[in-house]
Order: C-alpha cells, then sequence, then structure tokens
C-alpha cells in the first residue's frame, strides 16, 4: 500500500528532510540533527508537521453519549472550547489508542440547541480504524450524531518550546496568551482560520495548530523557528515518561491496561464506557509502567530485556534512548510492582549483556 503523505511533504524534501514510515505515513524524522532539533524545543521554540495524526468529528444530539461511552474519561465534563486527555479501551479494558478530545468552541458546534461537536485525535494510522468502531457502535446503539474522519481536511503543527507563545502571539495576535492548558480556541495565522490548542507531546508549553489542509504551507512559513522531524518528538516524549501508541502499549503486542500503563487517571468508573466493566477489577495490576536509568554505558532499545539482579527475565523495555538533555540512557516498560519503587536495582540486556540500571520516576531528571 502505498504511503499517505502530509501536504508539505514536497517543502519539507526541499529543506533537507529525511523521512520515515509511520503509521503509514511518509513522515520527516530529521531536518537537522535530533540533538539540535531536541535542544531548540527545550530552549526555544521548535515546529513539528504531525498531519499523520487523525482527525475524527462527532457530532448531533447523541455526540455526546457515543463519546462517552467509547473513551474512558468523562466528556460530559467538558464546556465548548476544553479538551481532555482519555483512552479508547475494548470490553477487556485493553487500551486500543490514547487520544485528546476537544469539544469544539463555540463558533463551531451547532446552532440547534440539544447538539453538540467534537473532535478527537487518534494516534497516527488509527483514524480509519477508529472511525469504523464509532460508526459501528453508533449504528449498534441506535444513536443521532454524524461521525466524520477529517483526517485529510486537517493539517496540523506542534509549535513547542518555551518561545510558543510568543511565536503565536505575533503570528496570530495576543488574545492566544489566555488559552489554557487543554483549551481549544479559535485564531488566525496569515489570514488562515485555525484552531488553537495549548497541547503537545514534548512537555514543553506550545500549541498543536489544526488548519485546513491547502493552507498548511501559508501557515508553516509563518513561523521562524527549527523545523523537528519525528526523531526529536521521540526523544523529548521519552524524557517525560509519555506513552507511544504501537510501541508502550499495542493491543496485539503488548496489551495493556490504562492501569498498567500509568494512565489510570484518564479512567472514570463511574461512568458508563466500554470496558468498564474489565477495569473495575484492575486497578491494582501485577505489571506497571516505569521510567529507568542505565548506571553503565550502552543505550535500552524497544524489545530488550528487563532482569532482576539474579538474572531472571521480569519485563521488557518499551521505549529507551540517549536523553539529549541529561546525557544519559533512559528509558521505559513494564515491571512487577515489587520493582517500581524509585531506586530499586534491574539489569537491562543491551546487546547480550546485561548492564546494571535503576527505576528512576518521570519526568527523568
Amino acid at each position: 500500500m502505498a504511503l499517505r503523505k502530509p501536504p508539505l511533504r514536497g517543502t519539507h524534501a526541499d529543506r533537507g528532510a529525511k523521512f520515515t514510515e509511520f503509521g503509514g505515513w511518509d513522515m520527516p524524522v530529521e531536518f537537522d540533527s535530533i540533538r539540535t532539533e531536541h535542544v531548540a524545543v527545550r530552549e526555544a521554540a521548535g515546529i513539528f508537521d504531525v498531519s499523520h495524526m487523525g482527525e475524527i468529528v462527532v457530532s448531533g444530539p447523541d455526540a455526546t453519549r457515543l463519546m462517552q461511552r467509547l473513551t474512558t474519561n468523562d466528556v460530559t465534563c467538558l464546556a465548548p472550547g476544553d479538551g481532555q486527555y482519555s483512552a479508547i479501551t475494548n470490553e477487556r479494558g485493553v487500551v486500543l489508542d490514547d487520544t485528546v478530545v476537544y469539544s469544539l468552541p463555540a463558533d463551531r458546534q451547532p446552532e440547534a440547541d440539544d447538539e453538540t461537536a467534537y473532535l478527537f485525535v487518534p494516534n497516527a494510522g488509527h483514524d480509519t480504524e477508529m472511525h469504523e468502531r464509532w460508526t459501528t457502535h453508533r449504528d449498534e446503539w441506535g444513536l443521532d450524531c454524524t461521525v466524520e474522519n477529517a483526517t485529510e481536511d486537517y493539517a496540523m503543527f506542534a509549535l513547542q518550546g518555551p518561545d510558543a507563545e510568543d511565536l503565536l502571539a505575533r503570528a496570530a495576535g495576543e488574545e492566544v496568551r489566555d488559552v489554557a492548558r487543554f483549551d481549544v480556541a479559535e485564531a488566525t495565522v496569515e489570514g488562515v482560520d485555525l484552531l488553537a490548542a495549548r497541547t503537545g507531546y514534548t512537555g514543553e508549553d506550545g500549541f498543536e495548530l489544526l488548519l485546513p489542509w491547502d493552507d498548511a504551507e501559508t501557515v508553516w512559513d509563518a513561523f521562524d523557528c527549527q523545523p523537528c522531524g519525528l526523531g526529536a518528538r521521540d526523544t523529548l516524549r521519552i524524557e517525560q515518561g509519555f506513552l507511544l501508541s504501537g510501541q508502550d502499549f499495542d493491543p496485539d503486542d503488548e496489551p495493556r491496561t490504562p492501569f498498567e500503563a500509568g494512565i489510570g487517571f484518564v479512567v472514570k468508573l463511574d461512568t458508563e464506557f466500554v470496558g468498564r466493566d474489565a477495569l473495575t477489577d484492575a486497578r491494582d495490576p501485577d505489571e506497571r509502567f516505569v521510567g529507568f536509568e542505565l548506571t553503565e554505558r550502552g543505550v535500552p532499545r524497544h524489545g530488550y530485556d528487563i532482569t532482576n539482579d539474579e538474572g531472571m527475565v521480569i519485563g521488557g523495555v518499551t521505549s529507551g534512548t540517549m536523553s539529549p538533555t541529561l546525557d544519559k540512557p533512559v528509558g521505559l516498560g513494564y515491571v512487577p510492582r515489587e520493582y517500581t519503587d524509585p531506586g530499586t536495582a534491574i539489569r537491562v540486556v543491551v546487546r547480550g549483556r546485561q548492564k546494571s540500571a535503576r527505576i528512576t520516576e518521570t519526568p527523568f531528571k
């Protein structure tokens, strides 16, 4: 199957970007160097083309009921312009995807008082699956709402870093400074109307911009800062201990509940959603997602074994890197709960050799 391409694929190629396949998309992985891009986001600002992320729009009289039953957080808490992090689970309580759900700003809500409109963002390559899941359950439950896969209607950029607010304020006006964490608001950049959400995946302040696909170049060119690829996006999110769909959890290869994956805070068991019954009895899992750091040379990678001091395999690495900020090897993975206390000694098997490591709280410091 041919790879899907972001709207600025040619622009990025002209800039000298290197590309990689991710979630079925041909995406820039590096423009200058991962370290250069990583440091720019930590110390100033960088902009990522994340147009491979999905966008599903759900609207109508029963939109809230459908969203409430297919995501684990409490959608009824959202007023227009609010967003929330959430999980999507199957009947066994296994995470299918994590997502951010936005109640669209008032100007984009339906005119009818009894209707509501949401936009949620599945991970790359999950948009078709989630669109089918939403429409199938809508029809099965007889709910009255529309579900639109708008993934290739929206380009999406992430403007991240301590200077991100100033950059967006210069381009879109001072009022964007009032957008609170996880809120989403209307904004205009170079005459292009877009949505500016104060969210991101780097641990830094910043915005995710959702804009018309055909206006991508106009908005991209409005920001004079470091272009960044998926390589820096990965090292930045690992330093924060953020999950990566398909790697830190996966319904087939790494099936995990939200409680195992460390995102139990998005599970509202007093709401009715698919997977709730299974999760009610799963709040104290035997294995948990942890951060660790190696205390000797080596870089942990996805798939490496984690052992105890006696050399017995107790878990596996799901993500790892040499932290550009901290200049030390750090990683994420699952271990039995008796090994989860910070400071607990473990080992990581790097290229056949057991390397000393210890459990560490995240974000890494």
